[in-house]
């Protein structure tokens, strides 16, 4: 990853970031047609959330929105800088606090699943109509039963 994009973290309860947050992921919905809440739902989960954010130049480049329990709520990185090891890092900070970490993506989204199991997660289950469009999703985990840390350490060095 570049040594010019900067890390922050916003803790619960904050608005930091929260609207750049909001158009990143609007811009990844309008290209990809994924991530798809609603202003209330995003904002209202962002502010629940740890969100580890990256920024270059003062744009907000990538973050990831992760509950206590180690499930991301949400992980959007902006389509000028995939490829760069944005994803990764964040998945990477976010293990670095959880012994877990869980998803849901939709079983559509090819993009999402190939980088989750590049990662190491494991489709637990799918679940029809989960979204709010009646889309279907996959649960996905990265945990204890997989071994975290040897797999972030073994990711990293890729």
């Amino acid at each position: 990853m570049s040594v010019n994009i900067d890390s922050r973290v916003v803790t619960p309860g904050s608005d930091d970031l929260v609207e750049d947050a909001w158009h990143l992921k609007q811009e990844i919905n309008r290209q990809e047609g994924v991530l798809k809440q609603r202003y209330d739902f995003f904002t209202d989960a962002y502010r629940r959330s740890k969100v580890h954010c990256y920024i270059r130049e003062g744009e907000l480049i990538g973050f990831a929105a992760v509950r206590r329990d180690g499930y991301i709520l949400f992980l959007a990185v902006s389509p000028d800088f995939r490829g760069e090891g944005v994803g990764k890092q964040l998945v990477a900070r976010v293990a670095e606090d959880h012994d877990t970490i869980t998803c849901h993506a939709r079983t559509t989204n090819e993009n999402a699943l190939q980088f989750y199991e590049h990662l190491g997660f494991e489709i637990k289950r799918r679940i029809d109509g989960y979204y709010e469009d009646n889309g279907d999703a996959y649960y996905l985990k990265l945990g204890s039963d997989v071994g975290i840390a040897d797999k972030i350490s073994d990711l990293m060095r890729r």
